[in-house]
């Protein structure tokens, strides 16, 4: 909002102007977080988990109450991480009439969680399953490495 435009012409109103423009400014600032950053670090710190390792398995146990398999989305990243993200909503009742809410304590907006997983997860073997408002991924292990045999190499007589 441009202060000179209304005819405010004095000094006063002319430094609020440049305060104001500066503020605009200093979103964008390179040394600060972004915006994006912010929002995604709000949303995994609000996201609690439980991490189990079976001997041939790693579950990824989220509390996800009132939301429906598409509201939440499970992927794998090139650099083997597992992020699972969505969205809970507030239902919206704008009909004249409609109930206002007096206290709202239930999370909604974004949430998002990121875990690395082991060099030996199966990325290609991942099951996500959404039960009673629990959502349990299943990550299982690759089969251990076979233990390197020992080269026996003859020795020859010359």
């Amino acid at each position: 909002m441009d202060l000179r435009m209304m005819a405010f012409d004095s000094p006063i109103f002319s430094v609020l102007q440049h305060l104001h423009d500066a503020g605009d400014d200093s979103e964008k600032s390179v040394s600060g977080p972004s915006r994006t950053y912010a929002r995604d670090a709000e949303a995994m710190a609000a996201t609690p988990a439980d991490v189990m390792e079976y001997p041939n398995c790693y579950a990824f146990v989220i509390d996800m109450p009132g939301l429906k398999s598409g509201g939440i989305k499970v992927q794998v990243d090139d650099d083997n991480v597992l992020v699972i993200s969505g969205e809970r909503r507030r239902l919206e009742e704008e009909k004249e009439g409609a109930a206002k809410y007096v206290r709202m304590e239930r999370r909604v907006g974004k949430f998002m969680r990121k875990f690395v997983l082991p060099e030996n997860a199966n990325t290609d073997k991942i099951s996500a399953v959404c039960q009673d408002g629990v959502l349990t991924v299943t990550v299982e292990k690759l089969p251990p490495p076979e233990p390197k045999k020992p080269k026996t190499i003859e020795v020859k007589i010359a």
